[in-house]
């Protein structure tokens, strides 16, 4: 019996620890790290002048303020997910609901400390950004469309941010990719609407897909996602990146306008699920396109 407590013991804590990290929502938290370490880089190619010590303090600064946002949202989507996406941390039961907000507190505590010890202007930003991150997350989250420019700041924010780590100020070329991934991720966010539309229906959540049915929210997304491929050409155009930017770029077009056209043809919850997963692949291919536009 003691043999199978024990067992039964390290098993639990094997699904309470794999609970903490789904409530993290890793790759998020990966995307804003190499999102900020974009941004540093857009800002100044020249490695040779980077603070590389700097670069892991905002890159941590963006992966712990993430997970801590991930897990309030969670704490605050707990009833919602329940119908929604009962498989998650906290309606499985997986994490306890103090345990997510204690959880949260210290994730927040360690990114700020980071942001601090590279200077206080960046200690700004990322306040700033998290206070955006809570907003949304407490107040915006049932307001509809305000609530997904909410959160599109905040997944533009890392670059900015990468900037500020940098050159402590915010350069034009980053300025401009910050501005297509609000775009596009406010595309991602109505599309997220349309997945959760029938428990957001229950709580009143005033998404766009809850208020004005799939097929329209279907058209508001795409219609952001065609507006951040509108963009993509001003890099080339201003001179702020060389020719190996345009085939991942291209390959990051295609896929938003394909996602586009299946999204309005099929606003199907299941259909919008696999869009709005694919969404962060393209985000991921969009990264490399401004990356490799820096060589020249």
């Amino acid at each position: 019996m003691k043999v199978l407590s024990k067992i039964g013991g390290k098993l639990s804590s094997m699904r309470s620890f794999n609970g903490f990290v789904q409530l993290m929502r890793p790759v998020n938290c990966i995307m804003m790290s190499f999102a900020v370490l974009v941004g540093g880089i857009l800002a100044n190619s020249n490695f040779a002048k980077f603070s590389w010590l700097n670069i892991l303090f905002g890159a941590l600064t963006g992966f712990t303020l993430t997970a801590a946002a991930m897990a309030v949202n969670d704490y605050y989507d707990r009833d919602i997910d329940a119908i929604n996406e009962p498989s998650r941390p906290i309606p499985s039961g997986s994490v306890k609901v103090k345990e997510a907000l204690v959880f949260s507190a210290a994730l927040t505590v360690v990114g700020l400390s980071f942001a601090y010890l590279v200077s206080i202007l960046c200690l700004i930003g990322a306040a700033l950004a998290w206070t955006v991150m809570l907003t949304y997350t407490t107040v915006g989250k049932r307001s509809g469309l305000p609530g997904n420019f909410l959160v599109s700041a905040c997944v533009a924010a890392p670059f900015l941010y990468g900037s500020l780590v940098v050159v402590d100020s915010i350069e034009l070329n980053v300025l401009l990719f910050a501005s297509m991934a609000f775009l596009s991720n406010t595309g991602r966010e109505i599309t997220k609407g349309i997945v959760d539309v029938k428990g957001d229906s229950t709580k009143s959540v005033k998404t766009l897909a809850a208020r004005f049915g799939e097929k329209k929210a279907a058209v508001a997304s795409a219609a952001f996602y065609v507006f951040a491929v509108c963009l993509s050409p001003l890099p080339m155009i201003l001179n702020l990146t060389s020719v190996w930017y345009v085939p991942c770029v291209l390959a990051t077009d295609a896929g938003l306008l394909s996602c586009s056209a299946l999204l309005v043809k099929s606003p199907l919850r299941e259909n919008a699920r696999r869009i709005k997963n694919f969404i962060l692949f393209l985000f991921l291919l969009g990264l490399f396109a401004y990356i490799f536009g820096m060589f020249r």
